[in-house]
């Protein structure tokens, strides 16, 4: 047996066998990449090797936008836009059936398009939502299944940490690709939305709130309106050339910063505690994409992306069959692995096919991270499942029962983005971004 096929058996066996231990993502992943590099470079040189490439990896500049969304995001959750911005939601979704849910929804895509993340904005939404949804009649498990499900819209709507790593492994725009998950993520928003009103009107869910004066909605809305700010300064400076992604992201900490003491819910005393879990978060998505790196190196140097794609290539040269097969295989993929290793790893497998059928990066891109966004909402390690069910003080058992329907319009969504692509690459079109 060839020195790469032991490889490739080491990886495989390793891999599945340290995460059925519930084993740390980055273990299962590194330990594995470094007994395979040993079966074919010796010891002394794997290490070094694996060493190298997982520095290389994390020496990004791209990768510096990371640490200064989440510092960003953190800064969000600790500086009273929640609130603000779910009385926007509700303004704006209060007279549609099943208004309480409709708000729940629209605040979870506001705070996590103006955050970048799904558990701060299931998390920071479903505290306030909850016992307002509970007082007005909803039941907390259909409260928490409406908060889980829609707080993933904010991994797709700019700016997205999820993208800046698809972008970092594809050598693709980061503008292009923040302009691609509008579409996909306002479909989200409207399965979502649909879904809700059907479950509402099933279970008599279907109050709506009286019309506010004009008056008192459009303040509500204004008082809104320098927390949506920041989606237009970070997304737009970018688009218009006046700064980078990883600037833009800095600028955004700044803001943050400035709106959370102008708000007067951030006290120079809360700065450490933000930082610190800023820099957990961090130090998980660095490791992740270091240890990424060096099994995506093993892997090439094995033939196994290859392999695959000759294999996936050898069942069927329909485009349509093909991106049937890599969304199956992501999606139960998400189930158990985060969106950033799973996209440091299969990305450079699947991408090469995809670019010979002529599917267009960037719609690829959309494509992958509204994938595996359902694998943060879906057992058996949904971070986003068991922050919403936290927050409700549910079981993760009970908030599944009502979850489905939320899952299977998303499913129904992602079917629509994946063979309509206009819908991901409008916007970059338009934009001249493509």
């Amino acid at each position: 047996m060839s020195p790469a096929a032991v490889a490739a058996i080491i990886l495989l066996i390793g891999i599945v066998f340290l995460i059925l231990l519930s084993a740390p993502i980055a273990v299962a992943i590194g330990l594995p990449s470094l007994l395979a590099a040993m079966a074919v470079l010796g010891p002394d040189n794997a290490v070094q090797a694996v060493s190298q490439r997982m520095f290389t990896g994390a020496n990004s500049f791209s990768l510096l936008a990371i640490p200064f969304f989440v510092l960003a995001g953190v800064l969000m959750n600790s500086g009273g836009i929640a609130t603000r911005l779910i009385d926007a939601a509700k303004v704006l979704v209060g007279r549609m059936p099943a208004s309480m849910a409709q708000t729940n929804i629209v605040a979870n895509a506001m705070f996590g398009a103006v955050s970048g993340a799904a558990v701060a904005a299931a998390s920071a939404v479903g505290t306030v939502m909850t016992p307002r949804m509970k007082d007005d009649g909803y039941s907390r498990s259909y409260s928490a299944a409406v908060n889980v499900a829609s707080a993933p819209a904010g991994m797709l709507i700019p700016p997205s940490n999820t993208f800046i790593v698809y972008s970092l492994v594809s050598s693709t725009s980061i503008a292009a690709l923040f302009m691609a998950g509008v579409g996909p993520g306002l479909l989200w928003v409207i399965a979502c939305l649909t879904v809700a009103v059907i479950m509402a009107r099933k279970e008599k869910y279907t109050r709506t709130f009286d019309r506010p004066s004009f008056g008192l909605a459009l303040k509500t809305i204004w008082r809104a309106v320098p927390s949506l700010l920041m989606i237009v300064i970070v997304v737009g400076g970018i688009l218009a050339g006046y700064f980078t992604a990883t600037e833009s992201a800095a600028i955004a900490v700044v803001y943050c910063l400035v709106l959370g003491f102008a708000y007067r819910n951030l006290h120079v005393s809360d700065l450490p505690s933000i930082l610190l879990t800023a820099t957990r978060t961090t130090a998980i998505v660095m490791i992740l994409v270091a240890v990424s790196s060096a099994l995506s190196w093993v892997m090439s140097f094995a033939h196994i992306p290859q392999m695959i794609a000759d294999t996936l290539l050898g069942i069927s040269q329909n485009h349509v069959v093909i991106l049937l097969i890599m969304m199956a295989i992501l999606l139960v993929i998400g189930t158990f692995m985060d969106p950033t290793p799973a996209i440091l790893i299969f990305v450079p497998i699947f991408l090469p096919v995809t670019l010979e059928l002529g599917i267009d990066p960037v719609h690829f891109g959309a494509m992958v991270v509204m994938n595996l966004s359902l694998g943060v909402i879906t057992p058996p390690v949904g971070n986003v499942l068991f922050v919403g069910s936290q927050v409700a003080g549910l079981r993760v058992e009970t908030v599944i029962k009502r979850l489905w329907p939320f899952l299977i319009g998303i499913l129904i969504a992602l079917l629509v983005v994946a063979f309509v692509p206009q819908i991901s690459l409008w916007l970059p079109t338009i934009s001249g971004l493509m």
